[in-house]
């Protein structure tokens, strides 16, 4: 059973920062897909960064030299720093993990951006 558990999240001004995190247990996830998703009220959950089972990452344009994602496959955890950050940023953040043909999403956190 693959439990993800997100944290880190809150209120912050504009071009602060924070750092989400995300304890991934259930498997090893070293050589899984992992990274971060977000969805705003009224819209649809987007992805915001992804880092794959070959190293290489990617980013939602929106977010490109502003956040970075992370990964300590020995602790199962994963990290968003988000620097920067633009009102337009608030959304629940969800911690993925793509496992074969399933998808497993945490409970998501919530990251509200004041202007």
């Amino acid at each position: 059973q693959v439990q993800l558990v997100e944290s880190g999240g809150g209120l912050v001004q504009a071009g602060g920062s924070l750092r989400l995190s995300c304890a991934a247990s259930g498997r090893t996830f070293s050589n899984l897909a992992m990274g971060w998703f977000r969805q705003a009220p009224g819209q649809q959950r987007e992805v915001v960064a992804i880092s794959r089972r070959d190293g290489s990452i990617y980013y939602q344009d929106s977010v490109k030299d502003r956040y970075t994602i992370s990964r300590d496959n020995a602790k199962n955890m994963v990290y968003l720093q988000m620097n920067n950050l633009l009102p337009e940023d608030t959304a629940v953040y969800y911690c993925y993990v793509l496992w074969g043909h399933s998808t497993y999403f945490g409970q998501g956190a919530q990251v509200t951006v004041s202007s």
